[in-house]
């Protein structure tokens, strides 16, 4: 009789035989800026959920209950407070996470509109657009808008550049918005200019980035999340056209995950068709 002779198992097949119980645990981190509220929190939450550790950021004083209550439910979340037009508070950052490689690097935090008259922990104040309407213009609104949805991703992206080329996956997105493009819009509509305007040049911006550090393997992509219904836009949730933000959230990661360096510098819709820009 012809003896049967079988080759030793894999660690991967041993895995799957076991039911995954000696898979190696998931490494991968992703930071996101602006984490406290809407898009933001959505990512952290989702990432979470999936086993990543996530470094979720905001700006308040203190921190936000939405993120203290994900650490309670997520253990590999961690939360820093980060002012994104501050070189000097995201360069301390850094130096703070330096042996941290960022798999993922997500550009969220932005400025939507005039919030002057809200509440700081108010969420759901939509804010007021008027002031971004021509003969209204407010201009200490616009170095505000500029400096959060411009500068801010910049001095983000360059100060973590070191911990995102370190990683396995090395992806920088930014946020942008169907509201800054150049040549999807024809004729333009008026309003929103200060917001309308930081988009495009975040774009561009961004598209600067991705050929800056092609070289080093890094994948830079911009994307477009659609009319999502976050807390600030609740009063607009029967209209039909809004999306929800688990929904717009899940098909950006996805997107994310399928992006490669082919598709560096490139402004996608969240589920990655590319946007007129």
């Amino acid at each position: 009789m012809k003896r049967l002779t079988t080759a030793p198992l894999s660690l991967l097949a041993l895995s799957t035989l076991l039911g995954g119980a000696c898979a190696p645990a998931l490494a991968e981190t992703v930071m996101i800026t602006g984490a406290n509220s809407g898009i933001g929190l959505e990512f952290a939450r989702q990432y979470a959920a999936k086993g990543w550790t996530v470094i979720a950021t905001h700006r308040r004083a203190d921190v936000p209950a939405s993120l203290a209550d994900l650490m309670k439910q997520y253990p590999k979340v961690r939360v820093e407070t980060l002012d994104v037009t501050s070189p000097e508070q995201a360069g301390g950052l850094a130096k703070r996470l330096a042996d941290t490689p960022i798999d993922v690097l997500i550009n969220n935090a932005g400025v939507y509109n005039d919030r002057s008259s809200c509440k700081a922990d108010d969420e759901a104040c939509p804010g007021d657009w008027n002031t971004q309407s021509f003969g209204h213009l407010k201009y200490s609104l616009f170095d505000t808008v500029i400096a959060v949805n411009v500068k801010g991703p910049l001095v983000v992206s360059e100060a973590f550049y070191e911990n995102v080329k370190k990683s396995k996956l090395k992806k920088i997105v930014a946020i942008s918005s169907s509201n800054g493009t150049l040549t999807g819009e024809k004729p333009p509509r008026p309003g929103g200019m200060f917001y309308r305007m930081s988009k495009a040049a975040l774009n561009r911006e961004m598209q600067i980035v991705a050929a800056s550090v092609k070289g080093d393997g890094v994948t830079v992509v911009m994307l477009n999340p659609g009319p999502t219904l976050t807390e600030r836009q609740s009063y607009l949730k029967d209209n039909p056209i809004m999306l929800k933000v688990s929904f717009t959230v899940e098909n950006m990661i996805g997107t994310i995950e399928r992006s490669t360096i082919k598709e560096t510098g490139s402004f996608l819709r969240y589920d990655g068709q590319p946007e007129a820009w």
